[in-house]
């Protein structure tokens, strides 16, 4: 004869059944190493959930560290230009010093579209940054963008 179903009896199976379900949720694609928490046996489920996060839409859209920006003889010197697809911009201060910048401008999400004397421009509300660091050069903008690494490799910039 089967015992009747309680509350504790529902709230007991259904956190099983939950954890046992998000184990193998994960924004990773499976790419955890065997000997990571979340792959072993003796992982308890309450440490499931920290372990495996799922990329966020910043990261997904990025382009993979290495892949080319853009030609360094594209880039002129104490200038730049913007890569709107990538939402990058890439700038040469001084003659050989590349930097890159986040094309989106900090004050309210507009793509910054272009490179003119010594700053990058934001359509939109006239917002300007200086293209050594990124810095405020003209509000209303308070705050700078954001700079991403880059490389030299041969005669391309590449994200780091």
């Amino acid at each position: 004869m089967s015992q009747p179903t309680t509350r504790r009896t529902v709230l007991a199976t259904g956190a099983g059944a939950l954890a046992l379900g998000c184990a193998g949720c994960g924004g990773d694609g499976g790419s955890a190493a065997p000997s990571s928490p979340a792959s072993s046996p003796s992982a308890s489920a309450s440490s499931s959930p920290a372990v495996s996060r799922p990329s966020s839409p910043a990261t997904a859209s990025a382009p993979p560290a290495g892949e080319e920006l853009a030609r360094t003889a594209d880039i002129p010197e104490g200038g730049g230009r913007v890569i709107a697809d990538r939402k990058v911009v890439v700038t040469q201060p001084s003659k050989g010093e590349f930097k890159a910048f986040s094309a989106v401008c900090t004050h309210q999400g507009c793509t910054v579209s272009r490179v003119a004397d010594g700053t990058i421009d934001c359509p939109c509300h006239g917002s300007a940054f200086r293209i050594a660091d990124g810095s405020v050069a003209r509000g209303p903008a308070t705050r700078p963008l954001a700079e991403k690494p880059v490389m030299v490799h041969g005669n391309s910039v590449h994200l780091a």
